[in-house]
C-alpha cells in the first residue's frame, strides 16, 4: 500500500492506494487551476453563500455549483470534497482497486477492505471514543464532516461535528456544512434537533448523517456501524480490518 501527502496551496490531501499514483499531482493541481481560472471570471463564484447557477464550466465548477444546488449553500462549500471525489475518480480509472483520499478530512474512498475511521468531534466526550466501520462493499463512500467549533471553514452553527455519508464527497462536504450551520438555539438538545430537522429535508441526498454538539448526538438515515476506537484514531485516520 502507497501512502502519499500531496500539498498543493491550501489543498492538503493524504492519500493512501494500492496503485503508485501517477500523474495524480498533476491532475488535482489542473482542477485547481480551471476553478482559480473560473474564479477570476466570476468572483461571485468564490464568495456567493448561496447556490449560483452556471451556463458552462469546468467539470470541478459543475460539480461543486450542482452540489451547493442540493445543500442550499455556496458552491466554495462543496470544494474540499469535490477534489477528493475528482482525485478518487481519477485513480480508479487507473485501474485502483482501494483508494482513501482524505483531503483535510473531507474523504472519498473506494475500498477492497474493510476500514475503520475514527470521529472527531472537538471537545465533546464523544470524541476519539467511537468510530465507523466502513465496508468495502458499501464503498465507494464520500464521507464529510462539518464543524462550528473546529478549524477555520465557515460555520453558522456551533456543532462539535456533523459528519455526512453520501455517495459523492462533493454531495457529502456541501450537506454538511448546510447541516451545521443549523446548530443553533439555547443548549445543545435544540442545535441537534435544528440540524435533525435540516437533514431529514435532505436525507434522498445521502445515506446517513451523524450530529454531534457537546454531548448530545442524533442520527438521520444510516451510517456505519459503530465501534470503539482508540484516542489516536480520529477523523481522516483509517486502518485496515484484516
Amino acid at each position: 500500500m502507497i501512502k502519499k501527502r500531496i500539498v498543493i496551496q491550501e489543498t492538503n490531501i493524504l492519500l493512501t492506494s494500492d496503485i503508485e499514483p501517477s500523474y495524480v499531482v498533476g491532475f488535482i493541481t489542473r482542477q485547481r487551476e480551471e476553478l482559480k481560472r473560473f474564479i477570476r471570471m466570476n468572483r461571485e463564484f468564490q464568495t456567493s453563500l448561496e447556490p449560483l447557477k452556471l451556463v458552462s464550466a469546468p467539470e470541478i465548477v459543475k460539480m461543486m455549483a450542482s452540489s451547493a444546488q442540493i445543500a442550499g449553500v455556496g458552491p466554495m462549500a462543496a470544494v474540499a470534497g469535490t477534489i477528493s471525489q475528482l482525485t478518487l475518480n481519477f485513480l480508479l480509472k487507473q485501474g485502483a482497486k482501494y483508494v482513501i483520499v482524505d483531503n483535510g478530512g473531507d474523504i472519498a474512498l473506494k475500498t477492497n477492505k474493510d476500514v475503520i475511521m475514527g470521529l472527531y468531534a472537538g471537545e465533546s466526550s464523544l470524541s476519539g471514543k467511537i468510530g465507523f466501520k466502513i465496508k468495502q462493499d458499501k464503498t465507494p463512500l464520500g464521507i464529510c464532516t462539518s464543524s462550528g467549533t473546529v478549524g477555520h471553514s465557515i460555520s453558522f452553527g456551533q456543532a462539535d461535528s456533523v459528519t455526512v455519508f453520501s455517495s459523492s464527497s462533493s454531495v457529502a462536504d456541501a450537506l454538511a456544512t448546510s447541516i451545521a450551520n443549523q446548530a443553533t438555539g439555547d443548549n445543545e438538545v435544540e442545535m441537534v434537533e435544528n440540524c435533525l430537522a435540516k437533514a431529514e429535508d435532505m436525507k434522498e441526498h445521502f445515506k446517513g448523517v451523524l450530529i454531534v454538539v457537546g454531548e448530545s448526538a442524533g442520527t438521520v438515515g444510516k451510517i456505519p456501524d459503530l465501534v470503539e476506537t482508540d484516542k489516536k484514531i480520529v477523523l481522516g485516520d483509517l486502518y485496515d480490518l484484516y
